[in-house]
């Protein structure tokens, strides 16, 4: 996911400066719907799906970096497939952020601006803000040396960078970001800690104004910042790309804390592992192997940096990550895998429009071909993957494949992107350390 969201809390009060929350959801609107700042009503549902396979390409070149260990940032670059939109400071300034489970520090465009890219509302002014303050020299995000590298005048300053050069600096900072709730009610949570950006630029599309971090590699993370009254809860659920242009209304949503708790009939979980190096923000599963049909194939990937989990003798070897809607395969796996369904699949094989040399067929109008039964095994769990998760509609007539090989993109492990976890409910449990699955209509609230 990389995730507009207007929020709808339960269950959350506040005392004071206390915060006390069980649990609240809120609903994550897709930048491609009409609900969406992003939303350009002139790219028909295929130009909209062809610009996010594109973004995923870009996605992968950032992970590549990252697992190469070649890059500083944490941010994902040219914006992400989610944003959720917040209110910031006292009084509230409303604000969009990219929401992205493979980065750690959330910020935001500040004035006074120094370099600032556009953005749709105003950029947030701290000096007009009464709750907000820099975060001193010793306090214990500035000791991080992944961000902050510099202390000026007892306060903390931060520098991300990536390769293409995109970057945000300025001060560490904390504030009150503040929920909009469907029913009215407007929840506060104050001393969330965050980058105020005063020099910002790159790759950033103008509708958001910076990135919200969900990952699990840095204790700034929204999530480990949030933990004790999370629990170390999240979940969320993603409509398929296709539902945009079926009901412009459909939003996905993710939860926190007691709303989190994935439960009942159809619910498998497995291992969750985590880089032991702090500066790796990314949620690895371990996928066993795939079968197609009644075949499996034994999934093999090269020795990554060893993870932190409790899978007994199992390793992480491929990431779950919101920011990508593309999965991405080792190019060994992915030829038996693309093999294996080239001999099951009777559909007219057509040449990817895209130049990306996709595997294609032709469809009937609804996008629908005879498919295999696809099932990823992973420890413990075993998804079947339905053909929505796999082969969408890339135009009338026309599905192709939304599983790619890696090639020079990144190394391992491999990437187990959203499309093949749209109508999931999936549930993070950071204190279990465990992913849970539950097939779910994610069109409707549960």
């Amino acid at each position: 996911m990389t995730i507009l969201v207007l929020l709808s809390f339960f269950h959350l009060s506040l005392v004071s400066s206390h915060r006390s929350v069980n649990g609240f959801t809120l609903d994550l609107i897709h930048r491609d719907s009409p609900l969406s700042p992003f939303h350009n009503p002139s790219n028909t549902p295929y130009e909209r799906l062809q610009n996010a396979f594109d973004r995923s390409f870009s996605r992968a070149s950032f992970l590549k970096e990252k697992c190469d260990n070649s890059i500083q940032s944490t941010v994902i670059p040219r914006g992400g497939e989610y944003i959720i939109k917040i209110s910031i400071g006292t009084p509230p300034i409303d604000t969009h952020l990219i929401v992205d489970t493979g980065s750690d520090l959330s910020w935001t465009q500040c004035e006074p601006c120094i370099k600032c890219f556009k953005q749709l509302t105003p950029i947030f002014n701290p000096k007009k803000s009464s709750s907000y303050k820099t975060l001193g020299c010793n306090n214990k995000f500035c000791q991080d040396g992944e961000f902050f590298q510099t202390c000026t005048n007892n306060t903390c300053n931060y520098n991300v960078t990536y390769g293409d050069l995109s970057h945000t600096t300025g001060y560490l900072s904390t504030e009150t970001f503040k929920f909009a709730s469907t029913s009215g009610e407007h929840v506060s949570i104050p001393n969330i800690a965050f980058g105020c950006g005063h020099d910002n630029g790159g790759l950033f599309t103008n509708a958001s104004s910076g990135v919200i971090g969900l990952g699990c590699g840095n204790a700034i993370s929204v999530v480990n910042q949030m933990n004790q009254e999370i629990k170390g809860k999240f979940s969320y659920c993603m409509i398929p790309v296709e539902s945009l242009s079926i009901n412009s209304n459909a939003t996905s949503h993710i939860s926190f804390g007691d709303n989190a708790v994935v439960s009942g009939p159809g619910v498998v979980s497995t291992p969750l592992f985590k880089q032991k190096l702090s500066m790796y923000t990314f949620y690895y599963l371990n996928l066993k192997g795939v079968s197609i049909g009644n075949k499996t194939l034994e999934f093999k990937s090269s020795k990554i940096s060893p993870t932190v989990g409790d899978g007994g003798n199992d390793q992480g070897n491929i990431i779950i990550d919101s920011g990508t809607l593309l999965t991405f395969l080792p190019q060994d796996f992915y030829e038996s895998f693309e093999s294996r369904l080239k001999s099951l699949i009777s559909a007219p094989k057509k040449v990817d429009p895209s130049g990306t040399d996709r595997l294609c067929y032709e469809s009937d109008e609804n996008g629908t071909i005879d498919l295999p039964k696809i099932v990823a095994h992973f420890t413990d769990a075993d998804i079947e993957l339905l053909p929505s998760n796999t082969f969408p509609q890339v135009k009338e007539g026309l599905v192709c494949l939304a599983i790619l090989p890696s090639y020079d993109f990144f190394g391992q492990p491999a990437v187990f992107g959203n499309l093949a976890q749209a109508n999931f409910l999936i549930g993070y449990d950071l204190v279990a350390n465990k992913v849970s699955f539950k097939p779910t209509d994610c069109t409707y609230r549960h």
